[in-house]
């Protein structure tokens, strides 16, 4: 067939089909029983074919109706999300912001709930996209990690992480602290593993391997985690010691949940960024935006710079 059936009867058939019934579906768009059952007719002749059997009261698709629905699920389910995407768009007070998921969750998000109480209300939206970039319509920033990373315009450096051990307190046989990293190595290990291809944090070998004391036999891992939100929420839950970013458990340290059984840091290799596209600063609320979260990264940056200013002293003294 050279040409779509009408648009109107193919959505009127989407809906009989999803509400499996004449009168449900024509109270649902808002139009008489009569006009639902004439477009129902529409499409059947202008596909040829039987898309309904009747049942008692009710309908239910045939084969072919059942294969066409399918599809038309999913095309209308697209439509429905580009039109809200358009509308965000068109929002005079909006922002839109993707992000890898773990750093939107344990850093960026708290922090901009104290943003967004602050201001004017802005309509946020967060997209938590795996990809490392977002060509995605519409977005106004996106945070991601490591040089390559992004294909918006403009950009700028946020911070370079650190990764830390971190468990619950008294979780080291009732101690909060040990004298030894080996030590350790004796307790369950939580490691991430990124599966997205960019460069994953330091592992803990890695981590063994920079204080200097590696443990006598290989590091064994009770517990592999591809998100990073996820696994130190399992730490907090002690299921074991984390090796976490320094930024996603700030938070966690302050309120207590999790402690530094050890206190040696190993940087990432890559800092994370901010970009945005040539005309997300016409905008007020994103040249604000903006602005607040480069600071934002730059306190960050300090906090990790004391974290490993301590690590200098350490290694000064052993």
């Amino acid at each position: 067939m050279s040409s779509l059936p009408p648009l109107r009867a193919l959505q009127v058939f989407e809906t009989v089909g999803h509400y499996g019934s004449i009168s449900r579906a024509a109270q649902h768009l808002g139009i008489s029983v009569g006009a639902v059952s004439q477009h129902m007719k529409l499409l059947e002749g202008a596909l040829h074919a039987t898309l309904t059997v009747k049942e008692g009261q009710r309908i239910r698709l045939s084969a072919v109706g059942e294969r066409l629905h399918a599809r038309c699920k999913v095309a209308f389910e697209e439509l429905r999300a580009a039109t809200a995407e358009v509308e965000r768009t068109k929002a005079s007070v909006s922002l839109y912001v993707s992000s890898l998921p773990s750093i939107l969750a344990k850093w960026l998000a708290p922090l901009m709930y104290d943003w967004n109480r602050n201001r004017t209300r802005v309509d946020i939206y967060w997209d938590t996209n795996l990809d490392n970039t977002s060509d995605r319509e519409g977005v106004d920033f996106r945070i991601s990690y490591g040089e390559g990373s992004g294909i918006l315009e403009n950009r700028a450096e946020l911070f370079r992480d650190c990764v830390v051990p971190a468990c619950p307190p008294a979780f080291i046989d009732g101690a909060s602290t040990v004298v030894r990293p080996q030590v350790l190595a004796d307790y369950p290990l939580i490691a991430i593993e990124s599966k997205p291809k960019f460069d994953e944090p330091p592992s803990w070998a890695d981590w063994f391997e920079d204080c200097g004391h590696e443990p006598e036999e290989a590091v064994s891992i009770s517990l592999r985690c591809s998100s990073s939100s996820v696994a130190v929420q399992a730490a907090i839950d002690g299921q074991g010691i984390v090796l976490a970013q320094y930024s996603m458990i700030a938070a966690d340290l302050k309120s207590g949940r999790l402690i530094i059984p050890f206190q040696h840091a190993v940087e990432l290799s890559s800092p994370y960024f901010v970009s945005w596209p040539h005309n997300a600063l016409s905008k007020p609320q994103c040249q604000d935006f903006q602005r607040w979260i480069i600071a934002r990264g730059r306190e960050q940056q300090r906090a990790i710079q004391e974290v490993l200013a301590q690590n200098r002293d350490y290694l000064s003294r052993a």
